[in-house]
């Protein structure tokens, strides 16, 4: 070899080494984000900017939330646990006080021990702080969720020094960003129910967010999503949440633009999905597929050739760690929780952005306990492409409803009709929403509404037998202390029947 092409080859060398280390992670992470974007096929809003963003992305048909609620969903996305085996049972602020486990290993403690830098800034809604401690934090723990979290002016203020300041250091980042939009403002506040006059300009005394120009839509501009009822209420309703959209969009198009003003976009990972569904009847805190269900998107620049596609592989926000340590080349650590050893049963989200995505993109689990401490209601979900299985442990108690999931313009004309005897265009009853079966089985091809409980068709029973049998043992691998319920009792790792004959805890008749 001459020694000129001896020069190249030790070029071409050095940035292949160059580009094996400058990886870096961006998270962005909306609140009760559901579907409404045009990437996602709404014909009415505008979202440029996270349409931008499908463009340049691999944009999947079925993602899912682990779990449908706040803090327990945020606990899944970073520590790819379930909350039944994280600790992180319910939410964390105020009386409900859920905490992970202390010796939990969460995404940012993993890549801070491998020399990774992290950061964090809007919602943060965990604890304790020692299991999910960040290099760069500005969270509504110590400063004005509103301002850290909504303000997407005051936000991108933080995305630019924490990229400045990764700029002057060497080693790879993991930037993650918790949008409170489009979580519910506090109600009856000068705010509007989805804060969505604050920052507005429009409304005196609410303050202005430079870089926000709301978008402002009419009750006929919305669509009405199947599971909710099109009456007057929701369509006002859903133009207070469209307009809150608006904020969201930009601001994703803000922190895009930062990523790129720093020179990173090029070796940046981009995961961008939501917690759970939005805060609606039937969406969020429900397993049914509007809790369930969520946006999701991941944008590789070293994988261009899948930017702007569509996959029908199913993602979880319990696959995000095992993802993430992935792209770094990270290794799970090994430890225990309550004496077993813990495992990551979530997905590496990269191999379905190979053209042959393996089988284990064909199904999701899901795990909830409660939303806020009163709300008791453990529910553990298999999902296929074609079928859900929901079993409902605690399905004697009426469905418990969430604060903001009651106090809300939707669900109170949904209350005020069903007392009055008016005509309620609902795909249920308040009685159906209240009250559920111990077993639900839908077939999602023919009831993608899932309206049809299948538990008990002898034509069903064979594919009820494998997924019950599927998600039992995803529960015990995970050390689901619930699993016995409601029939049974856990006794050491066997499931003692409360009427003293042995089963297995998951009585199929």
């Amino acid at each position: 070899m001459n020694s000129s092409l001896f020069l190249d080859f030790i070029v071409l060398i050095s940035c292949i080494i160059e580009l094996a280390e400058s990886k870096n992670v961006l998270i962005l992470l909306g609140d009760d984000v559901g579907f409404q974007f045009g990437a996602y096929g709404n014909r009415k809003i505008k979202s440029p900017n996270v349409d931008a963003l499908a463009a340049r992305s691999l944009v999947f048909n079925n993602g899912f939330t682990s779990v449908s609620s706040c803090s327990p969903s945020r606990s899944v996305v970073l520590t790819g646990l379930p909350v039944h085996q994280n600790g992180m049972y319910g939410l964390h602020h105020s009386v409900h006080h859920f905490n992970s486990f202390d010796n939990v290993m969460s995404l940012p403690v993993i890549l801070g021990k491998n020399n990774i830098r992290t950061g964090i800034i809007g919602k943060k809604h965990l604890g304790p702080d020692s299991v999910y401690k960040f290099d760069y934090e500005v969270t509504g723990e110590h400063y004005p969720l509103l301002q850290v979290g909504r303000n997407i002016t005051c936000m991108k203020h933080y995305v630019r020094e924490f990229l400045n300041q990764s700029r002057n250091d060497s080693r790879p980042f993991l930037l993650y960003i918790g949008i409170f939009d489009i979580h519910r403002c506090a109600t009856g506040g000068k705010l509007g129910d989805f804060c969505d006059k604050f920052g507005d300009g429009m409304t005196p005394g609410t303050g202005v967010i430079p870089d926000w120009k709301p978008e402002v839509y009419r009750p006929e501009d919305v669509e009405i999503p199947y599971f909710l009822p099109d009456t007057p209420a929701t369509r006002g309703d859903l133009v207070n949440m469209y307009k809150t959209y608006s904020r969201f969009d930009q601001g994703i198009g803000l922190f895009m633009k930062e990523l790129e003003n720093a020179g990173f976009a090029d070796d940046t990972l981009v995961l961008f999905t939501s917690d759970n569904g939005i805060p609606f009847p039937l969406a969020k805190t429900n397993l049914y597929d509007p809790g369930q269900g969520e946006p999701f998107m991941i944008s590789s620049p070293y994988h261009r050739d899948t930017w702007g596609k569509r996959t029908d592989a199913m993602a979880s926000t319990m696959d995000i760690l095992p993802t993430v340590l992935d792209w770094f080349q990270v290794p799970f650590p090994k430890y225990k929780l309550n004496g077993l050893q813990v495992s990551i049963t979530g997905k590496y989200l990269l191999r379905a952005l190979t053209p042959n995505p393996p089988p284990a993109f064909d199904h999701v689990f899901s795990s909830h306990i409660f939303h806020e401490a009163t709300m008791n209601y453990p529910m553990r979900v298999m999902r296929t492409k074609n079928m859900k299985l929901i079993h409902n442990l605690n399905f004697l108690a009426p469905y418990p409803l969430a604060t903001d999931l009651y106090l809300n313009p939707t669900f109170l004309d949904i209350l005020n009709r069903t007392e009055s005897g008016r005509p309620l265009p609902w795909i249920t009853t308040l009685e159906k929403y209240y009250y559920r079966d111990e077993w639900q089985l839908f077939n999602l091809t023919s009831d993608p509404h899932e309206q049809k409980n299948l538990v008990g068709s002898s034509a069903y029973y064979d594919v009820m037998k494998t997924m019950m049998t599927s998600l039992e043992k995803w529960l015990e691998v995970t050390g689901d202390p619930w699993r016995c319920l409601p029939g049974s009792v856990l006794e050491g790792n066997s499931c003692d029947s409360m009427y003293n004959n042995v089963n297995s805890g998951f009585m199929f008749g």
